[in-house]
Protein backbone atom coordinates (compact mmCIF):
# COMPACT_ATOMS: atom_id res chain seq x y z
CA UNK A 1 0.00 0.00 0.00
CA UNK A 2 1.30 3.03 -0.57
CA UNK A 3 0.36 6.07 2.22
CA UNK A 4 1.94 9.46 0.46
CA UNK A 5 -0.81 11.94 -0.08
CA UNK A 6 -4.26 11.22 0.43
CA UNK A 7 -4.91 14.28 1.64
CA UNK A 8 -3.40 13.84 4.86
CA UNK A 9 -5.10 10.46 5.95
CA UNK A 10 -3.16 7.83 4.70
CA UNK A 11 -6.05 4.67 3.76
CA UNK A 12 -4.83 1.34 6.28
CA UNK A 13 -4.55 -0.94 3.51
CA UNK A 14 -4.59 -2.04 -0.13
CA UNK A 15 -8.20 -2.75 0.27
CA UNK A 16 -9.15 0.71 1.51
CA UNK A 17 -7.40 2.20 -0.94
CA UNK A 18 -8.92 0.38 -3.25
CA UNK A 19 -12.37 1.20 -1.92
CA UNK A 20 -11.57 4.88 -1.97
CA UNK A 21 -10.60 5.30 -5.46
CA UNK A 22 -13.76 3.43 -6.20
CA UNK A 23 -16.14 6.03 -4.41
CA UNK A 24 -14.54 9.07 -5.75
CA UNK A 25 -15.10 7.32 -9.18
CA UNK A 26 -18.47 6.54 -8.21
CA UNK A 27 -18.83 10.49 -7.05
CA UNK A 28 -16.93 11.74 -10.56
CA UNK A 29 -19.16 9.61 -12.78
CA UNK A 30 -22.64 10.53 -10.78
CA UNK A 31 -21.39 14.37 -11.56
CA UNK A 32 -19.43 14.05 -15.21
CA UNK A 33 -20.92 10.49 -16.88
CA UNK A 34 -18.46 9.57 -19.24
CA UNK A 35 -16.40 12.56 -19.22
CA UNK A 36 -15.05 10.96 -15.96
CA UNK A 37 -10.83 10.69 -15.46
CA UNK A 38 -8.37 9.70 -13.33
CA UNK A 39 -7.29 12.93 -12.90
CA UNK A 40 -10.78 13.79 -11.25
CA UNK A 41 -10.50 10.95 -8.97
CA UNK A 42 -6.77 11.70 -8.01
CA UNK A 43 -7.85 15.48 -7.20
CA UNK A 44 -10.84 14.40 -4.98
CA UNK A 45 -8.70 11.90 -3.09
CA UNK A 46 -5.50 14.26 -2.63
CA UNK A 47 -3.51 11.98 -4.63
CA UNK A 48 -1.33 12.34 -7.97
CA UNK A 49 -2.98 10.46 -11.04
CA UNK A 50 -0.01 7.73 -10.32
CA UNK A 51 -1.04 6.92 -7.11
CA UNK A 52 -4.69 5.59 -8.63
CA UNK A 53 -2.87 4.10 -11.81
CA UNK A 54 -0.91 1.74 -9.31
CA UNK A 55 -4.14 0.62 -8.49
CA UNK A 56 -5.91 0.66 -12.10
CA UNK A 57 -3.74 0.52 -14.95
CA UNK A 58 -6.15 2.96 -16.92
CA UNK A 59 -9.54 4.78 -17.11
CA UNK A 60 -11.62 1.64 -18.71
CA UNK A 61 -10.34 -0.53 -16.10
CA UNK A 62 -11.32 2.02 -12.92
CA UNK A 63 -14.97 2.54 -15.05
CA UNK A 64 -15.32 -1.56 -15.30
CA UNK A 65 -14.60 -1.50 -11.23
CA UNK A 66 -16.85 1.17 -11.06
CA UNK A 67 -19.58 -0.64 -12.67
CA UNK A 68 -19.10 -3.87 -10.92
CA UNK A 69 -19.59 -2.38 -7.69
CA UNK A 70 -23.00 -0.79 -8.85
CA UNK A 71 -24.00 -3.64 -10.93
CA UNK A 72 -24.13 -5.51 -6.94
CA UNK A 73 -26.76 -2.89 -5.95
CA UNK A 74 -28.53 -2.59 -9.53
CA UNK A 75 -29.04 -6.58 -9.26
CA UNK A 76 -30.52 -6.33 -5.27
CA UNK A 77 -32.38 -3.75 -6.41
CA UNK A 78 -33.62 -6.06 -10.11
CA UNK A 79 -34.04 -8.74 -7.36
CA UNK A 80 -36.39 -6.69 -5.12
CA UNK A 81 -38.62 -5.75 -7.84
CA UNK A 82 -39.38 -9.21 -9.07
CA UNK A 83 -40.48 -9.90 -5.86
CA UNK A 84 -43.93 -11.94 -6.00
CA UNK A 85 -43.51 -13.16 -9.67
CA UNK A 86 -43.90 -16.99 -9.52
CA UNK A 87 -44.13 -18.14 -13.41
CA UNK A 88 -40.65 -18.63 -15.08
CA UNK A 89 -41.30 -16.69 -18.27
CA UNK A 90 -43.10 -14.14 -16.18
CA UNK A 91 -39.97 -13.49 -14.16
CA UNK A 92 -37.80 -13.54 -17.17
CA UNK A 93 -39.93 -11.05 -19.46
CA UNK A 94 -39.98 -8.92 -16.44
CA UNK A 95 -36.28 -8.85 -15.33
CA UNK A 96 -35.03 -8.39 -19.07
CA UNK A 97 -37.66 -5.45 -19.68
CA UNK A 98 -37.18 -3.94 -15.91
CA UNK A 99 -33.46 -4.39 -16.59
CA UNK A 100 -33.51 -2.23 -20.30
CA UNK A 101 -35.88 0.55 -18.24
CA UNK A 102 -33.40 0.82 -15.98
CA UNK A 103 -30.58 0.77 -17.74
CA UNK A 104 -30.03 4.26 -19.20
CA UNK A 105 -30.93 5.79 -15.93
CA UNK A 106 -28.09 4.05 -14.21
CA UNK A 107 -25.21 6.34 -15.17
CA UNK A 108 -22.62 3.69 -13.72
CA UNK A 109 -23.57 0.44 -15.23
CA UNK A 110 -25.10 2.59 -18.89
CA UNK A 111 -21.80 3.61 -19.23
CA UNK A 112 -20.37 0.17 -19.01
CA UNK A 113 -23.17 -1.19 -21.56
CA UNK A 114 -23.89 2.50 -23.71
CA UNK A 115 -23.35 1.79 -27.46
CA UNK A 116 -19.93 3.07 -28.50
CA UNK A 117 -17.84 1.89 -25.26
CA UNK A 118 -14.86 -0.13 -26.24
CA UNK A 119 -15.87 -4.14 -27.34
CA UNK A 120 -13.73 -5.14 -24.13
CA UNK A 121 -16.54 -2.85 -21.99
CA UNK A 122 -19.73 -3.97 -24.01
CA UNK A 123 -18.15 -7.61 -24.11
CA UNK A 124 -18.20 -7.45 -19.94
CA UNK A 125 -21.70 -8.40 -19.83
CA UNK A 126 -21.35 -11.97 -19.95
CA UNK A 127 -17.89 -11.64 -18.51
CA UNK A 128 -17.68 -14.22 -15.27
CA UNK A 129 -18.66 -11.80 -13.04
CA UNK A 130 -22.02 -10.83 -14.88
CA UNK A 131 -22.75 -13.69 -15.37
CA UNK A 132 -22.58 -14.94 -11.77
CA UNK A 133 -24.87 -11.67 -11.00
CA UNK A 134 -26.93 -13.00 -13.17
CA UNK A 135 -27.42 -16.36 -11.53
CA UNK A 136 -26.94 -14.73 -8.12
CA UNK A 137 -30.66 -12.99 -9.49
CA UNK A 138 -31.93 -16.13 -11.20
CA UNK A 139 -32.07 -18.14 -8.27
CA UNK A 140 -33.53 -15.35 -6.58
CA UNK A 141 -36.49 -15.08 -8.30
CA UNK A 142 -39.48 -16.43 -6.65
CA UNK A 143 -39.68 -19.37 -8.96
CA UNK A 144 -39.66 -22.62 -7.58
CA UNK A 145 -37.00 -24.07 -10.17
CA UNK A 146 -37.04 -27.58 -8.94
CA UNK A 147 -40.68 -27.85 -9.52
CA UNK A 148 -40.61 -25.97 -13.02
CA UNK A 149 -38.63 -28.57 -14.27
CA UNK A 150 -34.55 -26.64 -14.38
CA UNK A 151 -31.74 -27.83 -12.71
CA UNK A 152 -28.59 -25.80 -11.42
CA UNK A 153 -27.31 -26.02 -15.07
CA UNK A 154 -30.20 -24.93 -16.52
CA UNK A 155 -30.64 -21.88 -14.67
CA UNK A 156 -26.89 -21.14 -15.37
CA UNK A 157 -27.62 -21.16 -19.50
CA UNK A 158 -30.73 -19.28 -18.29
CA UNK A 159 -28.68 -16.58 -16.46
CA UNK A 160 -26.30 -15.99 -19.70
CA UNK A 161 -29.26 -16.11 -22.50
CA UNK A 162 -31.16 -13.30 -19.98
CA UNK A 163 -27.85 -11.34 -20.25
CA UNK A 164 -27.20 -11.60 -23.88
CA UNK A 165 -30.76 -10.62 -24.53
CA UNK A 166 -29.98 -7.94 -22.52
CA UNK A 167 -26.74 -7.31 -24.31
CA UNK A 168 -28.40 -7.23 -27.97
CA UNK A 169 -31.22 -4.59 -27.12
CA UNK A 170 -28.29 -2.53 -25.28
CA UNK A 171 -25.84 -2.67 -28.98
CA UNK A 172 -29.12 -1.95 -30.73
CA UNK A 173 -32.23 -1.32 -29.34
CA UNK A 174 -34.43 -0.99 -32.17
CA UNK A 175 -36.08 1.09 -34.98
CA UNK A 176 -38.33 2.30 -33.04
CA UNK A 177 -37.23 1.12 -29.83
CA UNK A 178 -39.53 -1.26 -27.60
CA UNK A 179 -40.65 -0.29 -24.45
CA UNK A 180 -43.57 -0.35 -21.70
CA UNK A 181 -45.54 -3.41 -22.65
CA UNK A 182 -44.20 -3.87 -26.64
CA UNK A 183 -41.42 -4.44 -24.98
CA UNK A 184 -43.06 -6.92 -22.84
CA UNK A 185 -45.21 -8.19 -25.52
CA UNK A 186 -42.29 -9.15 -27.62
CA UNK A 187 -40.33 -10.85 -24.97
CA UNK A 188 -43.59 -13.27 -23.73
CA UNK A 189 -44.20 -13.76 -27.39
CA UNK A 190 -40.35 -14.98 -28.47
CA UNK A 191 -38.24 -15.59 -24.98
CA UNK A 192 -41.00 -16.77 -22.69
CA UNK A 193 -41.83 -20.02 -24.90
CA UNK A 194 -38.70 -21.21 -23.97
CA UNK A 195 -39.40 -21.15 -20.23
CA UNK A 196 -42.68 -23.27 -20.69
CA UNK A 197 -42.89 -26.77 -19.46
Amino acid sequence: MRTHGWAGAAPASDEEAVARILAAAGKAIDERGADFSIADVARTLGVTRQTVYRYFPSTEALLMQAGVVAATDFLDRLSTHLQGITDPADAATEAIATALEWLPKDKHIGLLLSPGRTPALTESVTSDIALQFAQSVVRHFDVDWAAAGFADDDLDELAEHLLRIIQSFVIDPGRPPRTGAALRGYLRRWVAPALRT
